[in-house]
C-alpha cells in the first residue's frame, strides 16, 4: 500500500457564523436590562462609542458611516449664540471671558455626529449630571441576609462564650427558610472550634428566641409550635385563640389538614368540625417558611420592551417600543476625523478603525434587534386581537414556526426575539412568550390555545359546589359540553400546573 500527497481545488457551500451575525443573535436575544448593562459595559470599553444625554426620542437613529459629519457647525453655532445671549442678559460682564474660553474648548474639541443637532448636550458646560454617579445613588441598597440579621441578635444574647461559640456556628448551618436542617454531629464535626453537643442544643434553645419567630426549628410541625408559643404570651393577639386545640393540630394531624380529612380529626378528637375550621384559621396566619421574611432575593424589576395600546383614531391596536438606546448611540466624530489624518500613526488608525467598525456593528445590531421585535410583535397583535378585548379564554394557537414563515425569518430568530421580553397590554404586563402556544379546535371548529383551555378549565374549578367539588372525570364532560374533547390525564396534567388541589381536598365541610 503506497500513501502520497496532492493538492487539489474544490467548490463546496458551507454555512458560517461570522463575528458580526454572532453578536446580532446575541443582541436580540438579551433582555431589555441586559441590552442596557452591555451598552454600558461598551462604552466603558470603545473610546469612539458615545452617548448622548438627556431624551433624544425626536432624533433619527445614529448613522454609522465614516462619512464626514453634515452640519458640523449646527451645534458649535447654537451654543455660541446662547453663549452671546448670555453675555447680554449678563450686567457686570465677569463671566463672559470665561464663558468664551470654555465655547473655543469645545469648539475646538467637539464629538461630531451624523445626526447631532439640538439635542446634543456640550459635555463639560456647568450643570452637567454625572450619570454613574446618578445610576450608584439610585441603585437599592443590599438587603441583610437572614445570617446577618440573626448574628445581630445574637451578639445581645446572654450565655457562656462556649455557647455563644456554638450558636454562631449553627446560625451558619439555618437556611434561607429559617429551617436547621443539619443535625447537630454535622454541626460538631464541621465546627473549627471544639463543640459539645449539650452547647450547641443550648444554642439551638437560645437562636429559637430570635426574631423572626420560629427560626431554627427543625421541622415544620416545631416552627409552628414555636410562633404559638410566642402568641400565647401576648395578650394582645392571644383572644379567640384554642391553643391546646391548635397544638394538637399542629403536632399530630399536619398530614390530616394537608389531605383535608376533617370528618377523621373530628372523630378522633371528638371536637366539631366548626371549631376545627376555627382553629386551623388561626394556624393559616403563622408564617411556615419564617426566614423569608428577611431578606431573600428582591425580584427583578420587569420593563416591558413595547407598550400595545388601542388607537381610537384608527381603531386599531398600536405598538409602540420603550426605551429604545440606539438613537442616543453615535460614533465620535473627533475620533472619526483623527482616522482619516495622515499625521497619526499607523497603528493608532488602525485601533481607531476597529473600534469603529465595532460600533457600528452594535448600533446596526440594535437597530436590527428593535426592527424583528416589533416585526414579531405585530404578528402577535394581529393574531391575538381577541385576547386583549375579551381577556385569556380568547387566547388562540400560534407556533412560532408559522410566526417565522410569514416574517420569512428562521424559527430560531423567533425564539430568540421573544426570549425574556415583556410587553404591555390592555389586560396588563405579559411575557411575549406568553402569546406562543400550541392548541385545539372545540366543537365549532374554532382554534383554542391550551393556556385558554387552562383557563376554562380554571373558571369551572371556580365556580364549583365547594361542598361537592368535581372530580377529574366530571371536569372533562364540564369541557365537554363546552365543546373541548380532553383527556382525563390531560385535565390532572393542567390541574397541576395551575396548582389546583384534588377535589378531596377542596372539599368544604
Amino acid at each position: 500500500m503506497q500513501l502520497s500527497q496532492s493538492t487539489s481545488m474544490r467548490m463546496d457551500q458551507r454555512q458560517l457564523l461570522t463575528p458580526r451575525m454572532i453578536q446580532s443573535m446575541e443582541i436580540l436575544q438579551l433582555p431589555l436590562l441586559a441590552l442596557e448593562e452591555r451598552i454600558e459595559q461598551e462604552l466603558q470599553n470603545n473610546p469612539v462609542l458615545e452617548m448622548r444625554e438627556g431624551d433624544m426620542e425626536g432624533d433619527s437613529p445614529a448613522d454609522s458611516s465614516d462619512a464626514p459629519a453634515s452640519g458640523e457647525g449646527t451645534t458649535s453655532t447654537r451654543d455660541l449664540e446662547d453663549g452671546n445671549q448670555a453675555m447680554v442678559v449678563k450686567e457686570d460682564g465677569s463671566d463672559d471671558f470665561d464663558r468664551l474660553s470654555r465655547i473655543s474648548e469645545y469648539l475646538e474639541n467637539e464629538e461630531f455626529s451624523p445626526n447631532a443637532g439640538l439635542g446634543h448636550r456640550v459635555s463639560g458646560m456647568e450643570g452637567e449630571r454625572d450619570r454613574k454617579l446618578d445610576a450608584m445613588n439610585n441603585t437599592a441598597a443590599r438587603s441583610v441576609t437572614l445570617q446577618e440579621h440573626l448574628i445581630g441578635q445574637w451578639a445581645f444574647i446572654e450565655c457562656t462564650p462556649v455557647v455563644r461559640k456554638a450558636g454562631e456556628a449553627v446560625i451558619n448551618y439555618i437556611d434561607a427558610e429559617g429551617y436547621l436542617r443539619t443535625d447537630v454531629e454535622t454541626i460538631q464535626k464541621e465546627s473549627k472550634t471544639p463543640l459539645l453537643p449539650t452547647d450547641i442544643a443550648d444554642a439551638i434553645r437560645l437562636i429559637q428566641t430570635l426574631e423572626p419567630t420560629g427560626v431554627g426549628a427543625r421541622s415544620l410541625s416545631e416552627c409552628l409550635l414555636i410562633q404559638l408559643d410566642v402568641l400565647e404570651d401576648d395578650e394582645d393577639f392571644a383572644d379567640d385563640h384554642d391553643f391546646d386545640l391548635e397544638r394538637i393540630l399542629v403536632r399530630d394531624h399536619l398530614k390530616d389538614l394537608e389531605m383535608n380529612r376533617y370528618p377523621q380529626i373530628s372523630k378522633r378528637l371528638g371536637r366539631p368540625i366548626p371549631e376545627l375550621q376555627r382553629a386551623v384559621k388561626h394556624l393559616a396566619r403563622l408564617h411556615p417558611h419564617p426566614g423569608k421574611q428577611i431578606g431573600g432575593d428582591d425580584a427583578p424589576p420587569i420593563t416591558p420592551d413595547a407598550v400595545i395600546y388601542f388607537d381610537e383614531e384608527t381603531g386599531k391596536y398600536e405598538i409602540e417600543m420603550t426605551h429604545d438606546p440606539a438613537p442616543n448611540l453615535y460614533i465620535s466624530g473627533m475620533y472619526r476625523k483623527m482616522m482619516k489624518e495622515r499625521s497619526v500613526d499607523k497603528k493608532t488608525r488602525e485601533f481607531l478603525s476597529n473600534n469603529v467598525r465595532n460600533a457600528r456593528w452594535l448600533i446596526e445590531s440594535i437597530e436590527q434587534r428593535k426592527s424583528t421585535i416589533m416585526r414579531v410583535i405585530r404578528v402577535v397583535v394581529d393574531a391575538q386581537q381577541e385576547f386583549f378585548e375579551k381577556g385569556p379564554e380568547a387566547l388562540k394557537p400560534l407556533p412560532m414556526i408559522s410566526v417565522a414563515d410569514q416574517l420569512g425569518i428562521h424559527v430560531a430568530t423567533v425564539s430568540r426575539a421573544v426570549s425574556e421580553k415583556w410587553i404591555q397590554t390592555p389586560r396588563g404586563v405579559y411575557p411575549l412568550r406568553r402569546f406562543f402556544s400550541g392548541g385545539t379546535h372545540n366543537d365549532a371548529g374554532e382554534e383554542m390555545s391550551w393556556d385558554a383551555v387552562k383557563e376554562k378549565l380554571k373558571i369551572i374549578i371556580d365556580h364549583e359546589d365547594k361542598q361537592n367539588p368535581l372530580n377529574d372525570d366530571e371536569i372533562v364532560e364540564k369541557l365537554k359540553e363546552q365543546g373541548i374533547e380532553l383527556a382525563r390525564r390531560t385535565v390532572a396534567k393542567y390541574r397541576k400546573i395551575l396548582n389546583i388541589p384534588t377535589a378531596r381536598q377542596r372539599r368544604e365541610f
